[in-house]
């Protein structure tokens, strides 16, 4: 049975599930330096923020089992009930490892969030409606940063524990989903051999690709203010520059069906660690403004290209009865790379930046010699 042709109030309320992916982690950072010594974690500060990628990654396999037992829209409702709980309770947690199992429960809640979001939108949508679709959603996403930032600042210049309360957009958007989502006709009841599930060569590379993207992303994100620290800008202007960055990445993700139509989407994606190359061997070099400006439009130009495009094709090459416990997987991907990211910090400057873009450049071969091969083989068999 094909499902309902999705009104507008449907794509929009998917669209703002997409935006707590990165709301999970960004609502407490402005006011990181009050709330860590408020919860008594000033010596782990940074933990605060990425211990829920970490609960993404451990949690994953259970995502994928809950999706693949249930369904993504039942799925979906769990994630953003359980996402509104352990957010909102780490302003009510006194002692530090209670509060780091709650960060990594959220992260939980995140991998069924996002996995279960991303498959509403495949099955409600195809072919070129779920490419752009697959676009607004990474706009979307890099857009709530900027807003849910910007947020999470006032807030927390109320006072510490009001950034959590950003947390209960979930139960909103549980509400919304409700009312303008309908409950698609496809279940993942599946056969038992159906549980196991094998992944094949060309998921895995996709895998490989969104990992890579993330640490090459937030690499830059975690190397360059102490770069920009170093040429004399404020705190307040090195945000304004990563908010810059971001608002590339809505453009550049906004663009990206285009970059596809004309270039294929494995080219895109290799376009887009060139592009992470360069960003980071501009970022090393820059000594003025204009420097700066440009390496941001090229790291901001990578992301909107990488990351909405790995979604898509990840959707694409998979089967719809193991998707969403795909989709789950690639969400472990997505955020391990960001946690992996948080260990470039031990290289000092320039170095990080360089290794930055060595890896950046080594995915990029990566990712033409490892299709190259796979399409071969296809050809063979």
């Amino acid at each position: 049975m094909s499902e309902p042709t999705p009104s507008r109030a449907t794509a929009i309320t998917l669209l703002c599930v997409a935006c707590l992916t990165i709301m999970v982690g960004c609502v407490i950072v402005p006011g990181l330096p009050i709330i860590a010594p408020a919860l008594g974690m000033e010596a782990a500060a940074g933990w605060l923020v990425t211990v829920p990628s970490l609960g993404v990654v451990l949690f994953g396999p259970l995502a994928a089992y809950i999706i693949h037992r249930y369904d993504m829209y039942t799925s979906l409702l769990a994630g953003l009930a359980a996402y509104g709980v352990f957010g909102v309770c780490g302003a009510f947690l006194a002692d530090s490892w209670l509060i780091f199992v709650d960060r990594l429960l959220l992260g939980g809640a995140t991998a069924l969030v996002m996995a279960s979001g991303t498959g509403l939108i495949s099955v409600f949508y195809e072919g070129k409606a779920r490419m752009n679709m697959m676009a607004r959603q990474g706009m979307a996403i890099e857009l709530g940063g900027v807003i849910m930032l910007s947020l999470g600042g006032i807030l927390a210049g109320i006072s510490w524990y009001w950034p959590f309360a950003l947390y209960l957009s979930a139960w909103l958007l549980f509400i919304m989903v409700l009312i303008f989502v309908p409950h698609p006709q496809t279940h993942n009841h599946g056969s038992a051999d159906s549980d196991s599930i094998r992944i094949p060569a060309a998921i895995r590379l996709l895998y490989f690709s969104a990992l890579m993207a993330m640490v090459a992303f937030f690499s830059a994100i975690i190397l360059l203010p102490f770069k920009l620290h170093a040429l004399g800008f404020s705190e307040a202007q090195t945000g304004y520059l990563l908010s810059f960055v971001s608002l590339i990445a809505v453009v550049a993700a906004g663009f990206m069906p285009k970059a596809v139509r004309g270039l294929g989407e494995y080219r895109t994606l290799v376009t887009a660690f060139v592009l992470y190359t360069c960003a980071h061997l501009a970022f090393a070099a820059a000594e003025s403004l204009a420097a700066l400006v440009a390496a941001a439009i090229l790291l901001g130009a990578g992301f909107g290209l990488s990351i909405p495009l790995v979604n898509f094709m990840t959707v694409e090459q998979s089967h719809p009865q193991q998707r969403g416990r795909l989709l789950a997987f690639l969400s472990m991907a997505v955020f391990s790379g960001q946690f992996l990211s948080s260990f470039m910090d031990v290289f000092p400057q320039p170095l990080g930046l360089l290794a930055a873009s060595a890896l950046s450049c080594f995915s990029a071969v990566v990712i033409v010699i490892t299709h190259r091969r796979i399409r071969a083989r296809h050809a063979v068999s």
